[in-house]
């Protein structure tokens, strides 16, 4: 594939497992009429993310469980691939922050648990995550998975990036006063590693919370391809293979100094 259309799906959170995958459902129709390859999701898409300990633990499902079993479902049947975020089941603790990508005949290819936690209420809820994401393949293109936060670090996006990432996905939920995530960091992360960067955020509050919207695709010389408002939409970007090979010409990853700062590979 030259070209790679995403979908991101800027969302407030539907509180209930069954109607988030009705309207995930949905919005992998509209996605799919409108040209996409792919649908990202919030982090934490499926259930809610500030649901308290209790609700998050008796929700948590492994990899494989029921919930992946109902998006492997709604993949197949539009023909589109989808990254959400749901909460791992973790035999030795609290449950992780997860994001899983299906693939349009419904295979799970990859599965990455947020690595760094925001906050009083990511630690009441999760473990961290304890391995880096890694890149995997699809339609050609190299991906990578980071959740939310882990973006806001640059170790997590650079590693991705010396393992050949030509995009990176983020299911994130970020706040309304946290506009520089989008604003600034992300534009960064991509031009300093000569990647695509899409990042879903929820929308709306839960609680007391006010989640900022404004998500956001970049292309890999930190331009911006599409930036959604405060509001629910679903946003269209297509990423390029020739603007990425053409931006990688100029990139200073080949002069960087693996003798003094690692190769950061798994």
């Amino acid at each position: 594939m030259e070209s790679l259309t995403l979908a991101l799906w800027q969302c407030p959170y539907a509180g209930q497992a069954s109607e988030a995958l009705v309207l995930l459902d949905a919005t992998a129709t509209q996605a799919r009429a409108q040209g996409a390859d792919l649908l990202l999701c919030p982090e934490m898409s499926l259930t809610g993310y500030q649901i308290g300990a209790q609700a998050v633990a008796a929700l948590a499902e492994p990899a494989d469980g029921p919930l992946a079993l109902a998006v492997s479902d709604i993949a197949q049947r539009h023909g589109i691939a989808i990254a959400y975020g749901y909460p791992e089941h973790n035999p030795g603790g609290k449950p992780w922050n997860a994001a899983q990508f299906v693939t349009a005949q419904g295979q799970r290819l990859a599965n990455h648990r947020k690595t760094h936690l925001f906050g009083g209420v990511d630690r009441a809820q999760f473990s961290p995550g304890v391995a880096a994401s890694a890149v995997f393949t699809w339609n050609g293109w190299q991906l990578g998975l980071l959740i939310c936060y882990d973006i806001e670090f640059p170790e997590p996006a650079r590693a991705l990036a010396l393992q050949g990432a030509d995009a990176i996905l983020v299911p994130t939920a970020n706040m309304v006063q946290f506009d520089e995530v989008q604003r600034v960091l992300l534009p960064a992360r991509a031009l300093e590693n000569r990647v695509c960067v899409a990042y879903a955020n929820a929308c709306g509050s839960e609680g007391s919370t006010a989640y900022g919207g404004l998500s956001t695709a970049c292309g890999p010389m930190g331009q911006v391809l599409a930036q959604g408002g405060r509001d629910e939409e679903l946003l269209l970007a297509t990423l390029s293979r020739a603007e990425l090979q053409a931006a990688r010409a100029s990139s200073q990853l080949p002069d960087r100094r693996d003798d003094l700062f690692g190769s950061t590979k798994p």
